[in-house]
């Protein structure tokens, strides 16, 4: 799976993000999807997406 492509990254998936406040840091912060936030089918930095308790970042990894 590619964090990059909008395709691989489902509602409900287990993910880990890096909030906007985090990316000096690269501080990275797991939840579930709730949202896609992104709507071009590929962002270089990463899918924005929002988790299930409402915080708000890029997908780094997809979890298994």
């Amino acid at each position: 799976m590619n964090r990059k492509n909008r395709a691989d990254i489902k509602i409900g998936a287990s993910v880990s993000i890096v909030l906007k406040a985090d990316q000096p840091t690269g501080k990275q912060t797991q939840g579930i999807v709730a949202r896609i936030l992104t709507k071009s089918s590929f962002h270089p930095h990463g899918i924005k997406v929002m988790l299930a308790d409402g915080q708000v970042g890029r997908v780094q990894q997809v979890l298994p």
